[in-house]
C-alpha cells in the first residue's frame, strides 16, 4: 500500500530544496527521519514534517506498521511565483522573485515493493 502527503507553496525555491530531498529517496522511515534531523537546513525542517504526516496517513488510514515503511517516492514540483519589486540603482526598479513549492513525500510497503 502507498499514502502520500503534500505541502503546497512551501516557501522555498524548489532547486534549494530538492537537494535536501535527494537524501532521503528510497531510504526507510528511521534512517530518512535521522537524515532529516540531522540536516540544518530550512528544506530538511519542511521536508520532516511532510515525511511524518505521510506515515501517520499509512499507520492511521491504511493501517501499516511503522517499521515496514520506506520512501518510495518523493519530489519537489514549483509552485505559485510571487513577483516583488527590488529597487536597483540609479532609480529603477527591478523584480524579485520569490519562488515556492510543492514537496510530495509517498511511503511504501516494503512487501509490495518486492
Amino acid at each position: 500500500m502507498e499514502s502520500f502527503a503534500i505541502h503546497k507553496s512551501a516557501m522555498i525555491a524548489p532547486r534549494k530544496a530538492r537537494m535536501t530531498l535527494d537524501l532521503i529517496r528510497g531510504k526507510d522511515i528511521e534512517t530518512a527521519e535521522g537524515i532529516l534531523e540531522t540536516t540544518n537546513t530550512k528544506a530538511a525542517r519542511l521536508i520532516i514534517k511532510v515525511l511524518k504526516s505521510a506515515v501517520a496517513n499509512a499507520v492511521n488510514n491504511e493501517g501499516a506498521n511503522e517499521s515496514d515503511l520506506f520512501v518510495s517516492e518523493c519530489y519537489i514540483n514549483p509552485g505559485p511565483v510571487y513577483k516583488r519589486i527590488k529597487f536597483a540603482s540609479r532609480g529603477n526598479v527591478d523584480r524579485r522573485d520569490k519562488r515556492t513549492s510543492h514537496i510530495t513525500v509517498k511511503v511504501s510497503d516494503s512487501k509490495e515493493a518486492k
